[in-house]
């Protein structure tokens, strides 16, 4: 298998890195989630999560949106479609090699 980060039968090694991983899992389901949010459950330092988010940012994989709320500057991560798409290729794609067809079985 060819790991170069260009998705290949739907494994991507952009997204495979384990934080990187977790991070699509999170946000795949909601629309946004707050940083910190995505920082706490992952539990990881917020320059840990800011470089896995950049990788998967220049992928055009996740989106940042920045604002205020509670007068302090926030920052919301959601996967765009094409993210969306490469994760739940990329699980698609690890079932395969382990043997699940998706079905449960």
């Amino acid at each position: 298998m060819k790991v170069t980060g260009q998705p290949e039968g739907g494994f991507d090694a952009t997204i495979h890195a384990p934080n990187r991983l977790r991070i699509c899992a999170l946000l795949e389901p909601a629309e946004e989630i707050e940083f910190g949010t995505v920082q706490e459950r992952l539990g990881v330092s917020a320059s840990v999560l800011s470089k896995h988010v950049a990788v998967l940012m220049e992928a055009g994989y996740v989106t940042r949106t920045k604002g205020v709320r509670d007068t302090r500057q926030r920052v919301w991560l959601s996967l765009t479609g094409e993210g969306r798409a490469a994760y739940r290729a990329h699980v698609a794609a690890l079932r395969a090699i382990v043997g699940e067809t998706g079905d449960g079985s």
